[in-house]
């Protein structure tokens, strides 16, 4: 375990094998660096491979006076910073794609690949209008019940029939026991993010490589407007929101696959 302090937060993180790439795992909201456990050992032979919890995540520190995705992102760049860290592959799930999306065009040089997983499904669009009109409701509920809100969200939204019940109660434990003050100033944020895409995705220098999920559909035409390297998109089956630890094998081939393409290029 390694902690640094940025922003008047401690940051925790490790560092596995001495690969001379860098893979960065980012985790999405809510949970931690623990959901990369299977690809740790994966690629660690071949790559240094570090996790980080997020402010206001796992073990990582509370003490923010204000929380925001751009203040998340931020302590993505201070690791790569306090590391020296170089020829960094991001790669970052649902939510942790969009901070490494913030990060990677804020703090491009070092940075050679960019890799989503289940995420950029709708990129730079805004939520469908039946949708719009339950934020305002998903908001208020969040107020009164900051715990049971999170859990319908992950039950309904990133998790399924078929899903583990193993998997379920870990997922539903971390949505439940979420730091409240984080998540009640990040989740109007969340719902705007279409406008962080839209605005970042043409300024990404790379081109996008994505392993979704595909219990619902990419939007492909959004991604040929947005993604103007150029993009790749590789699709899961049968998995939850979470592929990484559903079906960690066929996850980790894919992704074998794109850091390929990366080095290739």
């Amino acid at each position: 375990m390694r902690e640094f302090e940025n922003n008047g937060t401690v940051i925790n993180y490790h560092i596995y094998g001495k690969g001379e790439i860098t893979l960065l795992f980012v985790h999405g909201h809510y949970i931690d660096q623990s959901y990369w456990s299977e690809q740790i050992d994966f690629f660690k032979r071949d790559y240094t491979v570090v996790t980080m919890d997020l402010a206001g995540h796992g073990k990582s520190g509370r003490t923010r006076h204000e929380w925001s995705i751009a203040g998340l992102a931020d302590d993505i760049i201070a690791l790569i910073k306090h590391n020296h860290l170089e020829k960094v592959i991001l790669i970052g799930h649902s939510l942790g794609g969009d901070l490494n999306l913030i990060a990677a065009t804020k703090f491009p040089d070092p940075i050679i690949g960019f890799v989503g997983v289940d995420n950029f499904k709708n990129a730079g669009s805004p939520l469908p209008e039946e949708f719009q009109k339950q934020v305002g409701s998903i908001l208020e509920n969040l107020k009164k019940d900051f715990a049971a809100t999170n859990e319908q969200y992950a039950r309904t939204g990133l998790l399924g029939p078929e899903t583990p019940a193993e998997l379920t109660n870990r997922v539903v434990g971390d949505f439940r026991n979420a730091y409240e003050p984080m998540g009640q100033a990040t989740m109007p944020e969340f719902f705007k993010i279409d406008l962080v895409e839209n605005d970042l995705l043409p300024q990404l220098k790379l081109k996008l490589y994505l392993i979704n999920v595909n219990n619902s559909p990419t939007n492909i035409e959004a991604l040929q407007k947005n993604a103007v390297n150029g993009f790749e998109l590789r699709e899961i089956t049968g998995t939850c929101h979470y592929p990484m630890l559903e079906h960690p094998d066929e996850f980790n081939e894919m992704l074998t696959d794109v850091i390929d393409a990366i080095r290739q290029k």
